[in-house]
């Protein structure tokens, strides 16, 4: 086992420094310039979280009623940045790091996995302000909360896998940029994040819509990470809202199924991103 642990350090030794040395670099670059520096990682979604309570929460009405749901809305908001920012990043890593896959020879993928690890690093500082507030919204904090971690990783591994496959696309085709924003805009307002996932399920037209919705990989690990972190008595997951345990377990399969056809994809084609670059 230890001659197995040295030979995975020494064959990618070079791979993890060049990865470190990257994340701090990217973190760096992307608030560089700024006043406030790093704490736009955690402006960024309160401001953004504060026009969605007033706007769709106030105005709108659209709450389950749970003194949870203004917390449950900060953490979604906060959650899906992440993904929009992973994957919208990761899709341009290559291309807008072109030069440097000519001048240094090292395995592609680490330009793409460097820049949805910075994203991570915000989403770890905003969740460290989701469960602050949480103290102060009526959070119910419980061992569920051990259960985010395999949740986040769930969440990280669909960001990489579509990261990939879309950063490999982008090089040949750059229409993928304007089509994923568009993606992006239907994939958010289909995610109830703004509005609770009782609104659909309560609709006797489209009652059948929550159950679609919850299948969806990125919708369900966002409802299980505020069902984990948050509140396991308000909000729902998909083993409280459909009864079928083997269409339960779909959405953790195709979270597996997009990670690994991005990186095959991704694999196929990185042996010319230099030469098209």
């Amino acid at each position: 086992m230890k001659n197995l642990v040295k030979s995975l350090q020494q064959r990618y030794h070079y791979a993890l420094i060049v990865f470190k040395e990257l994340v701090k670099t990217n973190f760096k670059l992307r608030y560089q310039g700024s006043f406030l520096g790093v704490l736009w990682s955690v402006l960024q979604p309160l401001m953004l979280f504060a026009v969605m309570y007033v706007v769709f929460v106030k105005f709108l009405k659209f709450s389950d009623g749970t003194p949870t749901f203004p917390i449950s809305l900060l953490c979604g908001t906060c959650l899906w940045q992440f993904f929009s920012e992973s994957t919208s990043m990761g899709m341009r890593a290559i291309v807008d790091r072109g030069d440097l896959l000519r001048k240094i020879h090292f395995p592609n993928y680490i330009i793409v996995a460097s820049t949805t690890m910075g994203s991570m690093i915000s989403l770890a500082i905003n969740l460290c302000v989701v469960i602050l507030f949480g103290t102060f919204a009526h959070a119910h904090y419980t061992w569920r909360v051990l259960l985010v971690i395999p949740s986040i990783i769930q969440l990280y591994a669909i960001s990489l896998g579509v990261a990939l496959l879309l950063g490999s696309l982008y090089v040949y085709f750059r229409d993928i940029g304007h089509i994923w924003e568009v993606l992006l805009q239907a994939m958010f307002y289909a995610t109830p994040i703004i509005y609770p996932i009782s609104m659909v399920q309560k609709n006797p037209e489209f009652s059948w819509a929550a159950d679609l919705l919850m299948l969806m990989p990125t919708t369900q690990t966002i409802m299980d990470i505020r069902h984990n972190l948050l509140s396991p008595e308000y909000v729902p997951t998909i083993w409280t809202m459909i009864d079928n345990r083997w269409l339960c377990l779909l959405p953790y399969v195709l979270s597996v199924i997009v990670l690994w056809a991005g990186i095959h994809v991704f694999r196929k084609y990185s042996a010319k991103f230099a030469e098209v670059l």
